[in-house]
């Protein structure tokens, strides 16, 4: 057997993609966002009495399709890592699996990219609907790709922190609660705090404060899609906090770095848990 092979990985893609749950969800979530389009089209077009679609609108759904799948990697990653260790722990499968050859690191990847890799065809089968964006112009390659880039550096964060409360917490519903906890945090209480803090510097006039506004504004999902989305925006704060460094890099090296510390404690503590 090949050094680089992953029998965990590839039996949970067989478990995961053969289920009818997993298909089920898929054409619930394609079912969502084509109603999604549809609607944001006809009310763009019919019930405004223009009769056309200009760029601009364009440019609003790939908007309101970017926020759509965000939404959608915030709260199903959680469900879908969350319990990838404990559940084994409590049909008491664990044991046999940690006697196998397989390390620490092939097991816990292997369920994370097995999650991951359902979430990305989530992601490709809502591609054709993003065609339209192309259709109509106004957005450019550049912004899908650097869009679908967060989506996949997300997904590797908060999926991480779903394995590792996992494998750090006996209970499936714990773990799960706690990881969309986390999840809550750094996509709600960020943004709070984001405005809190802008509102009191503004206010006070304390540019102390402005380091920390810019740092709930890097950690926040919603942030750095509109960061990428609308540059302009981005760079008024940047202005305002007198921060040059861009939002996006300081998500992604943020998330990378939670993705490797959430890993390496799974890793770690997978053996010591059991």
């Amino acid at each position: 057997m090949s050094k680089w092979s992953n029998p965990v990985l590839i039996k949970e893609l067989k478990l995961r993609f053969r289920s009818f749950k997993s298909i089920s969800g898929l054409l619930f979530y394609l079912a969502a966002l084509f109603v999604s389009v549809v609607g944001f089209l006809m009310l763009a077009t019919e019930f405004t009495g223009k009769g056309f679609f200009r760029p601009d609108e364009s440019f609003m759904m790939f908007a309101m399709l970017s926020g759509l799948q965000m939404v959608l990697v915030l709260f199903m990653t959680p469900g879908l890592t969350a319990g990838a260790i404990s559940t084994e722990r409590e049909k008491q499968t664990l044991n046999m699996l940690l006697t196998t050859t397989q390390s620490s690191f092939q097991i816990i990847s292997g369920k994370l990219l097995a999650s991951i890799a359902f979430l990305v065809l989530l992601m490709l089968a809502g591609l054709p609907l993003y065609s339209l964006v192309f259709l109509f112009g106004g957005v450019s390659p550049a912004q899908i790709v650097s869009v679908f880039m967060a989506y996949l550096i997300t997904m590797l964060a908060v999926g991480s922190l779903g394995i590792m409360f996992s494998t750090l917490i006996r209970r499936t519903i714990v773990a799960m609660i706690t990881t969309y906890g986390v999840m809550i945090f750094l996509s709600g209480f960020t943004a709070f705090f984001f405005f809190i803090t802008t509102s009191f510097t503004q206010s006070m006039n304390t540019p102390v404060l402005e380091p920390l506004a810019y740092i709930w504004a890097a950690i926040n999902p919603a942030m750095v899609i509109v960061s990428l989305l609308a540059p302009e925006i981005e760079q008024e704060l940047l202005d305002a906090t007198n921060i040059s460094i861009s939002l996006p890099l300081v998500y992604f090296i943020v998330y990378g770095c939670i993705s490797i510390i959430a890993l390496w404690i799974a890793t770690k503590r997978l053996r010591a848990t059991k």
